[in-house]
């Protein structure tokens, strides 16, 4: 078998990304090597119009679908087939995303509702873990976003997520927003 057909397989089976040193030890090549089948399959799939694309993202390769299928997609990801998270996960995932490193007491307080399921869902899945424990009575853990979330998303580094400003309403949005909420409104 042709190293750039087993190079394929092995991005196509991939659960997350592979960096270019492992690739070389699977193939038994140098990293020259690989990087010369990584831009060769890159070129083959733009030219004949595939449904797969080669990025880089989170150190390493690997095989994603092209941007004009999401229709298509999106249809699938409706089907009894699919997986999706609830509203309240990707909630609580964006919290963690750009407040992180947080305590789920944390998380729940900026949603206002409990977050504990939805963190261990989170968990479950692989998009959030423990990074470690603040220095207060009872050790709280505290949660951050992982290498599977940066592959999900496709981004290579969490400075690549979107600034938080562009989702903000401006100041007067908010204020007609609160004022029902005051004491002394009607």
């Amino acid at each position: 078998m042709r190293d750039l057909a087993v190079l394929e397989a092995v991005l196509f089976v991939t659960e997350s990304p592979v960096p270019v040193g492992e690739l070389a030890e699977v193939l038994e090549i140098s990293v020259v090597q690989v990087e010369g089948l990584l831009a060769e399959l890159d070129a083959q799939l733009a030219d004949r119009e595939a449904g797969l694309a080669l990025r880089e993202v989170g150190g390493g390769w690997r095989l994603y679908t092209q941007p004009d299928a999401y229709p298509y997609l999106e249809r699938f990801s409706a089907s009894a087939t699919a997986r999706k998270l609830s509203p309240a996960a990707l909630e609580t995932l964006a919290v963690v995303a750009y407040r992180q490193p947080v305590a789920r007491s944390q998380v729940s307080e900026i949603r206002g509702v409990d977050s504990d399921s939805a963190i261990r869902t989170l968990e479950r899945v692989g998009l959030v873990e423990e990074k470690g424990r603040l220095s207060i009575p009872g050790n709280p853990a505290i949660y951050g976003t992982t290498e599977v979330f940066l592959e999900k998303l496709g981004i290579g580094e969490l400075g690549d997520l979107p600034p938080l400003a562009d989702h903000i309403p401006p100041a007067d949005v908010v204020e007609s927003l609160e004022e029902p909420f005051r004491p002394g409104a009607v």
